[in-house]
Formats: structure tokens, C-alpha cells, sequence
């Protein structure tokens, strides 16, 4: 019971704050006619949420992360792929726009909202690293079943919190039949997503400087 309460709140704790992967699944909810239709956002970055997690638990991720040239592709491949999303984001037009001509112009397709979800999970060195050192490093504390208790409370928490956020995301768009404030959302989002994409530049920057 302790490994799985530890668990359950310290993956709270690393998953609330606002971020790119956040951003993603809730404006996917709101941009989906139907909450179903974001199903695969959520599923994806539920994967591979689980997948980090269980690496981290295990101690792959931490060796993998020891190759400095794997980790300089990361956020290269990350500073590029968040900086495609804001414009992305920016020049998106929600359904209630007048002429955006679709049932949801935001609303991506299946296999684009996978690719998305994968990318903003897999492509962000920081979550990585906050995966590695914070719930890598508690696992350390238990051993064998309690060790999976752990592992499995805070893959919980990741599958509840994508559902949740999703469907926040869809109760937004009943509220906002004009499109207004969900076109204000996808700008402050894409802004922020800029602003982490220059945080990125500015860390990989100082790493060649040192070294």
C-alpha cells in the first residue's frame, strides 16, 4: 500500500504542471467532435508515458541517456518538431470559426494524433530526465512486487490524467459554440510551446559551450 500511494503522488506531482504533452491532449478533447474521436491521443501518450515509466523503474532509460550524442539528436529533434507544432497551433482555426469549411479544423486524424502524441512524450529530453531522476531514483526504495506496485500506481495516474484532461478539453468546446476561446487557447498554447522549444535551444547551446 505505501509503494502504491508513493507512487500515485509522486506521478501527480511530475504530470500536473502544464506542459507540451498537456497542451496536446487537451486541445485534441476539444477540437474532437466526439470525445472518442481523441481516443488515440490519449492511448499514445498513455503508452508511452507507461513505456518511460517502466524503463525508468528498470534503469534502462538512465543508461541510454549516458550517450551524449543520442542526447544532443533528442532535443535537436525536439526544439524542431515543438517549434512545427506552435505554428501549427497558431494558424489553427477551431470549428466555430466562420470559414473553416470542416466539422473541426483542429481535429487531427488518427494516425497524425499517434505521431503527435509520441513525438511530444518521446521528443522532450526534460521529461526524460525528470523520468529518470525522480521516478527512477524512488524506485530504488523497493524491491521485487513492491517494486511493480510502484511502477503500476504511477502508470495509473498517467492513463487517468490524459482521460481526464480530454475530456475537460471536450466540456470546453460545448461552452465555446463561437470558436473564441478555443482559438485563444491554441495561441497562448502555441506561444508556450515556443517558449519551451527556446528553453531547449538555450540548455543545448550552453552544453556545446562547456564542452
Amino acid at each position: 500500500m505505501e509503494a502504491m500511494l508513493h507512487g500515485f503522488v509522486l506521478a501527480l506531482g511530475l504530470i500536473l504542471p502544464l506542459g507540451v504533452q498537456n497542451v496536446f491532449i487537451f486541445t485534441q478533447g476539444a477540437a474532437q467532435p466526439r470525445l472518442s474521436g481523441a481516443f488515440p491521443a490519449i492511448i499514445a501518450a498513455a503508452l508511452c508515458d507507461t513505456l518511460l515509466i517502466l524503463l525508468a523503474v528498470f534503469g534502462v532509460s538512465a543508461v541510454v541517456l549516458e550517450f551524449e550524442e543520442l542526447r544532443f539528436g533528442l532535443m535537436l529533434a525536439g526544439i524542431a518538431f515543438l517549434a512545427y507544432m506552435g505554428f501549427s497551433l497558431w494558424w489553427s482555426r477551431p470549428s466555430g470559426d466562420p470559414g473553416s469549411g470542416t466539422a473541426s479544423a483542429r481535429a487531427l486524424p488518427p494516425s497524425k494524433q499517434i505521431l503527435f502524441a509520441a513525438s511530444v512524450s518521446l521528443l522532450n529530453p526534460h521529461a526524460l530526465l525528470d523520468t529518470v531522476g525522480v521516478i527512477g531514483t524512488s524506485a530504488l526504495a523497493y524491491n521485487g512486487a513492491d517494486q511493480l506496485r510502484f511502477a503500476a500506481s504511477c502508470v495509473a495516474v498517467s492513463w487517468i490524467w490524459f482521460a481526464g484532461l480530454a475530456g475537460a478539453g471536450s466540456v470546453l468546446r460545448r461552452f465555446d459554440g463561437g470558436g473564441r476561446l478555443m482559438s485563444r487557447f491554441n495561441r497562448g498554447s502555441a506561444l508556450f510551446i515556443w517558449g519551451t522549444a527556446l528553453i531547449l535551444l538555450w540548455n543545448l547551446a550552453e552544453e556545446l559551450l562547456r564542452n
